[in-house]
C-alpha cells in the first residue's frame, strides 16, 4: 500500500518540479485560493496511479471536489489526495509544499505519504506498523530511517505553526502557552516535523480541509503522535455534509502538552 502511494506522490512531485521551471499558470478558485497548472497536473497523475492500483477504492481529491466531482459512495475505505499542499509556498518558491496521499478506513487516516519534492524529502506511515522518513540521494535512491516522535516535550517546547495561515487565535494561544521556540513551516511538513522528533506541538486554530491533514496525520500517528480536536476527540474523515472541512485541532508529540494546548485553545474559543 505505502509503495503505491509513494509512487503516486513521487511521480506527481516530479511533474510539479518541471512546471515550476516555467509559467505555473497561477489563477484563483471560487474561494479566492490560488491554483496552478501544477495542482491539476499532479492530481491527474495521482488519480491515474490510484485507479490502476486500486480501481475499487473511491478517491476524494481537492481539485476534483472544487470542480464538483465527488464519489457518490465513499464506503468504509477511500483515498484523500491533496496534489499540491501549500500552493502559496509553491508560488513563493520556498519549497515548503507537499504532495499528500492518504488511505482512510472507518473515518480515520491509517496510511499516508507526504512528499516534499523541492526539499527531496518523503515521509510515510501506516498506523500500527510505523513511520519512515526518506531523503533522496543524488543517484535517485532514497535513504530511509525509522521515525519516532520526541516523546516527552522539551523543557522549552518547539511549536510549529503555519507559515502562511497563522491567525490571531493561533498567536493568542502561543502567547498563553508560555516560553517556547517557534518554527514556521508550510503544508503537511508541520506534521512531519513532529513525526521525526523536531517539534512537539502543532496547533491549528483555523480552517483546513481533510485532504490537507489526512496524510500528515497518518504519518504522525504511526510515529507515536496524535491529532485531536479541541475537545480531545479524533478528527473524523469523509464529512461530505460540511464539505470535508476540519474543526480546529491540536497535533502533538506529547500528550500532556497537547492536552494543555487544547485547554488553552478552548478558553480562547469560548472567550
Amino acid at each position: 500500500m505505502l509503495d503505491a502511494l509513494a509512487a503516486a506522490a513521487i511521480e506527481a512531485g516530479q511533474a510539479i518540479l518541471e512546471i515550476a521551471k516555467g509559467d505555473i499558470g497561477l489563477t484563483a478558485k471560487a474561494d479566492e485560493s490560488p491554483v496552478t497548472l501544477a495542482d491539476a497536473r499532479a492530481e491527474a497523475i495521482v488519480l491515474a496511479v490510484l485507479a490502476d492500483a486500486f480501481p475499487d477504492v473511491p478517491v476524494v481529491a481537492e481539485e476534483s471536489v472544487a470542480a464538483g466531482r465527488t464519489p457518490g459512495d465513499l464506503g468504509r475505505r477511500f483515498f484523500l489526495v491533496d496534489p499540491l499542499d501549500g500552493t502559496r509556498e509553491f508560488v513563493a518558491g520556498n519549497g515548503e509544499y507537499t504532495v499528500n496521499v492518504a488511505l482512510v478506513e472507518d473515518g480515520r487516516p491509517v496510511a499516508g505519504v507526504v512528499y516534499a519534492p523541492a526539499l527531496g524529502e518523503i515521509f510515510e506511515g501506516r498506523v500500527g506498523e510505523g513511520a519512515w522518513g526518506g531523503r533522496f540521494l543524488s543517484d535517485g535512491a532514497i535513504e530511509r530511517r525509522r521515525l519516532a516522535t520526541h516523546g516527552m516535550a522539551r523543557a522549552v517546547p518547539i511549536v510549529t505553526a503555519s507559515r502562511s495561515h497563522a491567525g490571531a487565535e493561533t498567536e493568542a494561544l502561543l502567547a498563553a502557552l508560555g516560553p517556547h521556540e517557534r518554527v514556521a513551516a508550510g503544508s503537511s511538513l508541520k506534521f512531519a516535523r513532529l513525526a521525526e522528533g523536531r517539534a512537539d506541538l502543532y496547533p491549528r486554530l483555523g480552517r483546513t480541509m481533510e485532504w490537507d491533514t489526512a496524510a500528515g496525520e497518518a504519518v504522525l500517528r504511526a510515529a507515536g503522535g496524535e491529532v485531536l480536536d479541541l475537545d480531545g476527540r479524533p478528527l473524523r474523515y469523509g464529512k461530505r455534509d460540511v464539505g470535508f472541512a476540519n474543526p480546529w485541532f491540536v497535533a502533538d508529540a506529547d500528550g500532556a502538552l497537547g492536552k494543555r494546548a487544547r485547554r488553552l485553545a478552548r478558553g480562547l474559543a469560548s472567550g
